[in-house]
């Protein structure tokens, strides 16, 4: 019985079924660094939003937002956030690939400029940084801004 030819749907960047496959399965939240973060923050008894729109007009979502101390957190994959110690630029479709990580990066930057004018705190690791160092950050500073907000002259 003679396979039939893979054809990609209209617009699909994906070069075969395979590829297709291999790149549906890679998670955009729910990752194991974001899990292992979120875990021990919630040991530490904070409580934050999961992939939630840190502003209500922006298009983009943080892995954790803490809403009423205005932090939202980005633990950024190494490849598709070009990382400068671990990206490799691919061998195959490198023109696309890499157009795809320079908009990412591009929109990463955006995004910072536009929460940092809105008094939010941006917090970004990247995934290969320890979990416990990061939830250790990210703990003090939630903490710090609460305390902030709680004091005379604060929000």
């Amino acid at each position: 019985m003679p396979e039939e030819q893979w054809e990609p749907p209209v617009g699909s960047w994906a070069s075969s079924a395979a590829r297709r496959r291999n790149m549906q399965a890679i998670r955009s939240r729910d990752t194991k660094p974001e899990l292992l973060v979120r875990r021990l923050l919630h040991a530490q008894g904070l409580r934050y939003r999961v992939a939630a729109k840190p502003l209500p007009d922006l298009r983009r979502t943080a892995d954790l937002v803490f809403r009423p101390a205005r932090v939202a957190v980005f633990i950024d994959g190494c490849y598709w956030h070009g990382c400068p110690e671990h990206y490799v630029p691919p061998k195959s479709n490198s023109v696309y690939w890499s157009d795809k990580v320079a908009r990412n990066m591009a929109r990463d930057l955006d995004t910072n400029l536009r929460l940092t004018e809105a008094d939010w705190l941006v917090l970004r690791f990247w995934e290969h940084e320890p979990s416990a160092e990061c939830a250790v950050r990210i703990a003090d500073e939630v903490r710090e801004r609460r305390a902030e907000i709680g004091k005379p002259g604060g929000e």
